[in-house]
């Protein structure tokens, strides 16, 4: 068989990448993709239908999303000049990547600076744009290491830090202490502050962005309902925002995307804290009844997920659920202490039982 005529010409970084695919097949449950449960009320659904009624089908989304900038900037209480606004968090991680990627030095690709586990994007991101990833293992408490991120950024000279809290996939909430002895030691890089699943935890770091020139925040409407919508932003220094919009795509959100997000943050607010406070008692009675199956433990969340170690190997454990027609996702492939985590999605209290149901058979 001949070489690919593309060989010459792929990035060979791409390589060692494989494509981000979620896990094919039909289960009754699924609990594998941190999306909030199908909790929204009907009332909320029959106003989220009557919006896109109006829809000019024929015409490009505002390709400055005027109005959900201005939603977004009256949530958060900041300036709409310093949001940048995607396609989900994924493509705003993409857009400073290929905004930031170049090198300090010449010879020596752009670096980033980031932790294990967390979420993949931004070492994929990185990686597919020929940018180094330094991933420092997390503590055995599932927090920041903050002698190995020092020693990282002083060896890396990263332009970004990328820091999730809570964290992907463990759920937990990084010491601000530690938060902030990382962006002091990175003056010179742009530390992203990850906060995806804020809405479920006990406090934001969103201040940070005021108190220090090098920080912005990341935040999504994916895991309080409205994955469906893909949008994402992220909040950060007016001057960086001006310049990594450059490399956005016009039109890069749609406008069911955008008549949809603005309806959900100007409307619809109650109707989320709703969903926000079930899902949070959910997670902790969820959290209860599986740290009481004999051997499994259940790390503290602030997320709407639980980290979960068992007493076997998690493939097996993976295995047995989805045989059951149970779908949560399992770290096993990356060996060492991962392979005996699960990640929990918090469901509705029925696919919780049947959960539970399914574990307990399990064991």
């Amino acid at each position: 068989m001949s070489a690919s005529p593309f060989a010459a010409i792929l990035r060979p970084e791409l390589a060692e990448l494989q494509a981000y695919l979620p896990h094919a097949g039909r289960f009754p449950v699924r609990l594998d993709a941190n999306e909030a449960p199908a909790l929204l009320s009907e009332g909320a659904r029959r106003r989220l239908a009557e919006a896109l009624a109006c829809t000019h089908w024929e015409r490009y989304p505002d390709p400055r999303a005027s109005e959900l900038r201005a939603a977004i900037a009256d949530s958060l209480g900041v300036a709409p000049e310093r949001l940048l606004i995607g396609t989900g968090s994924d493509e705003v991680i993409a857009l400073l990547l290929t905004a930031l990627d170049r090198p300090r030095r010449p010879g020596h690709p752009a670096s980033i600076v980031t932790t294990s586990p967390t979420f993949v994007m931004y070492r994929l991101s990185a990686r597919a744009r020929g940018m180094r990833s330094v991933e420092v293992p997390l503590d055995a408490q599932w927090d920041l290491d903050q002698r190995g991120l020092l020693r990282a950024i002083e060896f890396a000279e990263p332009n970004v830090v990328f820091l999730a809290t809570p964290n992907n996939p463990t759920g937990t909430a990084m010491s601000r202490s530690r938060i902030e002895a990382v962006i002091e030691a990175a003056p010179n890089a742009l530390v992203v502050i990850d906060e995806a699943y804020a809405d479920y935890a006990d406090h934001s770091n969103l201040d940070l962005v005021d108190r220090y020139p090098n920080v912005a925040v990341i935040r999504t409407l994916s895991k309080i309902g409205f994955a469906a919508l893909r949008v994402g932003w992220l909040v950060g220094p007016e001057e960086l925002v001006r310049e990594v919009d450059k490399v956005r795509q016009p039109y890069n959100l749609s406008v069911p995307s955008q008549t949809l997000a603005t309806l959900v943050l100007r409307e619809l607010g109650e109707e989320v804290r709703g969903i926000v406070r079930q899902v949070v008692a959910e997670r902790e009675r969820l959290r209860d009844a599986i740290a009481s199956l004999p051997g499994f433990a259940v790390s503290p969340s602030q997320a709407n997920f639980l980290w979960v170690r068992t007493p076997v190997p998690a493939e097996n454990v993976h295995r047995g659920l989805a045989e059951q027609g149970v779908l949560v996702r399992s770290f096993h492939a990356a060996g060492g202490r991962l392979a005996h985590q699960l990640r929990i999605t918090v469901g509705t209290p029925s696919e919780n039982e049947k959960l539970l149901e399914a574990l307990a058979r399990c064991v």
